[in-house]
């Protein structure tokens, strides 16, 4: 997939990316959303189906959150408060404690519900506010936001592919 340049295939790439998830997501029994066997995001790490929904999820409100900031004239931590860019393994066990509370239903929900601010987000802006000037170090908002949308749920589709295949034939 081309690397989105305008808010149009921005759109278009952050959806059709969340549909294809969703749909891979929905064909997995609920029963093993939490099973924790599936390649973690730190080295050496595993998490569940669950786990890696709380990853999109955490990140998707991270922009949300920068945004949020930015708009209000204050400069956003980045990644987060308290973590480093060459700490997103910890970042990442952190998005899974803190959706932990959450059943894999109200995490998804909480999952789509980001979603929709996001595409809402983008919705608001024209293609000079997403791509127009750099808006974090050299990267523009729309980068920032594919960073944190189309390319992970392309990559989360992989991960669930790949791990059902191992599982198959235990489900």
């Amino acid at each position: 997939m081309a690397v989105p340049q305008t808010k149009v295939e921005l759109l278009n790439a952050m959806e059709s990316g969340f549909v294809k998830l969703l749909t891979e997501l929905a064909s997995l029994p609920e029963t093993l959303a939490t099973t924790t066997d599936m390649e973690g995001h730190a080295k050496g790490t595993t998490m569940s189906v669950k786990d890696l929904v709380a990853y999109l999820t955490g990140w998707g409100e991270l922009v949300l959150k920068w945004n949020r900031l930015r708009t209000a004239g204050e400069e956003p931590d980045f990644p987060e408060t308290g973590y480093k860019w060459n700490e997103l393994g910890k970042l990442a066990a952190k998005f899974y404690r803190d959706y932990d509370s959450l059943s894999y239903v109200q995490l998804l929900l909480r999952f789509e519900t980001t979603h929709q601010e996001l595409m809402s987000l983008v919705h608001s802006l024209d293609d000079g506010a997403l791509y127009g000037r750099p808006w974090y170090g050299k990267w523009s908002l729309g980068r920032m936001i594919q960073f944190n949308t189309a390319s992970p749920y392309a990559n989360a589709r992989s991960r669930l592919r790949k791990w059902k295949k191992q599982t198959s034939p235990r489900s």
